[in-house]
């Protein structure tokens, strides 16, 4: 199984390391037909056809017809391409665009498509979970997510620590699903994730919220 790093190593995220190209003098020498976009995009495909604990760059690089080193041009381990790999699945969700509407209305629909779209990149993408909890998470495509749970928070007129509760159980609710999501049917998903978003709801009208 892959970690986030092994016991007592520190490493630093693949989006907080600004990683320049090969050196100049040796640029020329980079294998030809490869680029980090094809690499993770490749490593998304053997993710999903083998999973997690039989991935490998020797394996990646068999399929890309390349040797092992090669992906050391673009990617300087294999920890930085899982990221990557993870980012870019988080990319197939369907985000809401806009704000939800005014005083609460449109969040619980905007909420409840959010959800059930992530569940569905855990479904079609069983490594997802595991690294989600091993690795920090944040590429674009994370923060991005990120962003729309945000404006559907704000859009539910909660404030303080209501709001910040809401927020937590939100998402401990999505990340508590990956590792049972294939063995949850998606009916009583829904019926846990109405029974969230009641509560939220009522905690917006005890705190006065319009609805």
């Amino acid at each position: 199984m892959v970690t986030a790093a092994d016991p007592g190593e520190t490493r630093s995220s693949v989006w907080l390391v600004a990683r320049s190209g090969p050196p100049g003098r040796r640029r020329a020498e980079a294998p030809s037909g490869l680029d980090r976009d094809r690499i993770t995009h490749a490593a998304v495909r053997l993710l999903d056809a083998d999973g997690l604990a039989r991935f490998s760059m020797r394996r990646l690089a068999s399929g890309l017809g390349v040797t092992a080193m090669s992906l050391y041009w673009y990617v300087d381990t294999k920890h930085d391409l899982l990221e990557l790999a993870l980012d870019r699945v988080l990319g197939e969700l369907a985000l809401p665009t806009g704000q939800p509407g005014g005083g609460g209305a449109g969040w619980p629909d905007g909420l409840k498509d959010l959800a059930l779209g992530y569940r569905r990149v855990l479904a079609d993408h069983p490594w997802v979970a595991p690294l989600s909890a091993a690795y920090p998470n944040i590429g674009p495509h994370a923060r991005a997510f990120d962003a729309a749970l945000q404006r559907l928070m704000d859009a539910t007129g909660l404030m303080g620590a209501a709001r910040t509760g809401a927020h937590l159980a939100v998402r401990q609710f999505l990340h508590g699903c990956g590792g049972a999501v294939r063995r949850t049917p998606e009916g009583d998903f829904c019926l846990a994730l109405d029974v969230l978003i009641t509560g939220i709801e009522v905690q917006a009208t005890a705190a006065g919220v319009p609805a």
